[in-house]
């Protein structure tokens, strides 16, 4: 540094990268601490705080005190003195392992004061800089086996291809999921995220939200869905809502009919994937959100990008802020652990025939799918000519779909808003019927007699609907 650097750096003033001190102070550790927990920065010894110059005798002495402040903070820091006229310069680097302690405790940058962190302070900076990970973190208030779901182990397990008859807590301790501490089985959080009987008890952030909006904002939503049954049947019911909601196109191959989504699901699949494994856990005031517009697909987490990377690196770096969860999806090959998910995600749209997918990141990480414009030209199609094909509506089917037109349905709703006491033939055969042509849907189609059975309009169905009614006008 030259003479006209060190004046340069005078006339600035104090900031955030930059500290006067007229001597050596007994606080210089607490000095050095805070510069290298936030961006590093330099120490004018010999300099008054109103900016004057007074000096400082350069020894020996001097220097060896300063390098044994820093060798003696936590992590130790390393730092360089340069004589600049009567000034010592001492060149503080950014810490590599913060956060960093001293013997009085962790401080930082705050502008031009040095502040002590306070206890949340201190967590919350362990948790920024990657000190502490979450899925790591052992869940003290789960209970095993009383609070351990069964039937999601074994689901997960035969997924993992693991075979055998190992024993439950060996394989949950050789996977990471729980270890064991004074003869108890002591669970992380990402096994409760995975194996939990009830996860929302232990963290209330855990869940998908899945929205279906008309139009291309949030002014009307037609649907929403809340998915909590753990990391596995979240990601495969918020797939299963897009599927449900978005159209399909067809093709004939061999006498056999194949639907053609119009937006590219194994991209959507990775990128809700993602959105789980990826997104910040600590933020227990935000969830993944998955929102369905009329032009598309907006899949979003809390936590933006993990510390270290850039928006430039989105598909050539991978840092993972939640390695566990990844591993664990990674044994059930809902990811690969090589980091490709963005490249993926842009390969899979580009031979869909949509535009790339666009990634945004503030406090949340941001990915929008398109469809495809071909294949949405078909499914249009599709359902204008399965309309025409289903142009007459009977009364009672026109009621059915119109009480379903708002939100899913009951059997004991359906009679109600359709006129009638009981399930008399004519509500049987327009229930039947409209189930069988495609305009109605159970949401439970695996469980048709189940007591929690609702009835749903599909897209064919409120076009159809849209199109009575416009009659009717006429």
């Amino acid at each position: 540094m030259k003479p006209a650097d060190l004046d340069i750096l005078v006339q600035e003033g104090e900031g955030t990268t930059l500290e006067f001190k007229e001597g050596l102070p007994t606080s210089l550790a607490r000095e050095l601490v805070a510069l290298a927990n936030t961006v590093g920065g330099k120490i004018l010894l010999g300099v008054r705080d109103d900016g004057t110059v007074v000096g400082v005798k350069d020894s020996n002495g001097l220097r060896a005190r300063i390098q044994d402040l820093a060798r003696n903070c936590d992590p130790p820091l390393q730092v360089t003195l340069e004589p600049v006229g009567k000034v010592i310069v001492v060149h503080v680097r950014e810490s590599d392992a913060k956060p960093v302690q001293c013997s009085e405790g962790f401080f930082w940058r705050q502008g031009a004061v040095t502040q002590k962190l306070a206890r949340d302070e201190i967590r919350d900076f362990f948790r920024s800089e990657g000190a502490v990970r979450f899925d790591l973190s052992p869940c003290a208030r789960f209970g095993y086996p009383e609070d351990f779901d069964r039937q999601k182990y074994l689901a997960w397990l035969k997924m993992s291809g693991i075979s055998g008859r190992p024993r439950t807590e060996d394989v949950l301790v050789n996977i990471e999921a729980a270890e064991r501490a004074g003869g108890k089985l002591i669970f992380r959080n990402a096994g409760v995220l995975f194996f939990a009987k009830n996860v929302r008890h232990f963290f209330p952030q855990a869940y998908i939200t899945c929205l279906l909006a008309r139009g291309a904002d949030k002014v009307h939503i037609l649907d929403r869905k809340d998915f909590d049954g753990g990391i596995v049947a979240d990601i495969e019911d918020a797939l299963r809502f897009v599927e449900r909601n978005t159209r399909v196109a067809y093709r004939i191959e061999r006498l056999r009919r194949e639907e053609i989504p119009e937006y590219p699901m194994a991209a959507l699949r990775e990128a809700i994937t993602n959105a789980v494994m990826h997104r910040d856990w600590f933020n227990d005031g935000a969830n993944v959100f998955v929102e369905i517009y009329g032009d598309r697909i907006e899949v979003s987490n809390p936590g933006g990008l993990p510390k270290g990377m850039l928006p430039s690196d989105l598909g050539h770096k991978s840092v993972r802020r939640n390695p566990l969860i990844a591993d664990l999806l990674h044994r059930i090959e809902f990811i690969e652990k090589a980091g490709t998910g963005i490249k993926r995600m842009r390969e899979e749209a580009t031979k869909y025939g949509s535009a790339e997918p666009k990634f945004e990141t503030t406090g949340f990480f941001t990915a929008t799918f398109y469809p495809s414009p071909e294949l949405r030209r078909q499914a249009q199609a599709h359902v204008e000519a399965h309309v025409e094909a289903h142009a007459s509506l009977t009364k009672v089917e026109a009621k059915i779909l119109a009480a379903c037109a708002g939100k899913a349905q009951r059997t004991s709703d359906l009679l109600r808003l359709s006129g009638y006491s009981t399930r008399t033939g004519n509500f049987k055969k327009a229930l039947i019927r409209l189930l069988t042509t495609g305009l109605l849907e159970m949401t439970s189609p695996d469980k048709p007699r189940s007591s929690k059975q609702r009835y749903r309009i599909t897209a064919i169905g409120k076009t159809l609907l849209k199109k009575s009614l416009q009659t009717k006008r006429h």
